[in-house]
């Protein structure tokens, strides 16, 4: 039997993890209060194999996410349909609001996309962050990817 185009175009995990390395943007959605979509991007960082980020505990993200912790993540990239891939997580977030938690994953993002900044400065900043924020770690329920590099120019 062959496989459908969906099974064809599937990264596998090893595949999924390489990208999400390449990628430096998250495209964050939760529900709003009206129901509507609420997107943003933001950085992030896999911690435990999860993807975290972090943002200001007042942030519309975090009220809709104390609402209703449904969230979905997407990852992308490509410019041409032949070269298009993403990854897109469905799940729950998972919030943390206790300073020396927030501050670890606080950590974590500014490392993974401002490494030059050195350690001694991240820690600071971290630990100054980690008062008004709250970290989101993204509990996966589904994940969906997609690579049409597979697909060799056959459409």
């Amino acid at each position: 039997m062959s496989k459908n185009r969906r099974e064809l175009i599937q990264m596998t995990d090893d595949e999924m993890a390489v990208f999400i390395e390449e990628q430096k943007s998250l495209q964050v959605a939760c529900v709003g209060s009206d129901g509507w979509p609420h997107l943003t991007t933001l950085w992030f960082a896999v911690v435990d194999q999860k993807i975290v980020f972090e943002t200001y505990t007042r942030s519309q993200k975090i009220l809709n996410l104390q609402r209703n912790p449904n969230i979905t993540v997407l990852l992308e990239d490509g410019i041409l349909y032949e070269k298009l891939r993403g990854v897109m997580i469905k799940g729950k977030a998972s919030l943390e609001s206790e300073p020396e938690n927030v501050e670890k994953y606080a950590k974590a993002v500014m490392l993974r996309n401002q490494p030059e900044l050195g350690e001694e400065i991240l820690s600071e900043a971290a630990k100054q962050m980690s008062l008004k924020r709250t970290a989101v770690i993204v509990e996966p329920q589904q994940i969906i990817s997609w690579d049409h590099t597979k697909l060799a120019g056959t459409y």
